[in-house]
């Protein structure tokens, strides 16, 4: 697995937001995108997962050294990405699985999160750290060999981080992580640090 960007760009209307990005993510190490608020982090983390474009440059996925699609071989949790609310979290989990492959029965994986006794609670009625718990989730144990995060500790209390780093001490060694942040406590572990001030 393999993401490579060759000169990205991006800017909104006349102001860039960063330019000249040459990177390639490799399997099993762990990046942290950093940067001040506004700096173009979560950006940068969105072209990464596909959701949007760049402006210049090419971004490729690889998968066993063939083209792949970004769907295929990233998941993403975020703060800005919204649930089905009028879903409970087994529904969910459910309807997730016909776009994904999730390793584990839907009951441990909501018992992981902590959120066993709420499973068949709408989501609607959750609080937004449990919202954050079950994002988590969905990439936790998605069979995605790259894993996204973009402010993991968005809503969580104490109880919820560590959860969090629980089940990133538990990852596959194959997985690539990458983590959006300017808390470095968020991305603990990441050997790899990419400043977007480098890239202005």
């Amino acid at each position: 697995m393999q993401i490579i960007l060759h000169n990205v760009g991006k800017r909104f209307n006349r102001d860039w937001i960063f330019r000249h990005v040459h990177l390639n993510f490799e399997p099993s190490k762990r990046y942290a995108i950093i940067g001040t608020n506004g700096s173009g982090k979560s950006t940068l983390l969105q072209i990464l997962a596909g959701a949007i474009q760049p402006i210049e440059g090419t971004i490729s996925w690889m998968k066993n050294d063939l083209a792949a699609d970004a769907i295929d071989i990233t998941a993403i949790a975020a703060p800005y990405l919204e649930l089905i609310e009028e879903l409970n979290a087994l529904e969910l989990l459910d309807f997730h699985r016909k776009f994904k492959t999730l390793n584990g029965s839907n009951e441990q994986i909501l018992t992981s999160v902590g959120l066993a006794n709420a499973a068949e609670k709408m989501i609607v009625n959750y609080s937004s750290g449990m919202k954050q718990r079950l994002k988590l989730a969905l990439v936790f144990f998605s069979n995605a060999p790259v894993l996204l995060f973009d402010e993991p500790f968005t809503n969580l209390d104490r109880d919820g981080i560590a959860i969090f780093q629980q089940l990133m001490d538990k990852l596959p060694s194959e997985k690539t992580v990458i983590i959006s942040s300017n808390v470095e406590e968020e991305y603990a572990g990441c050997t790899e640090l990419i400043r977007i001030a480098d890239y202005k």
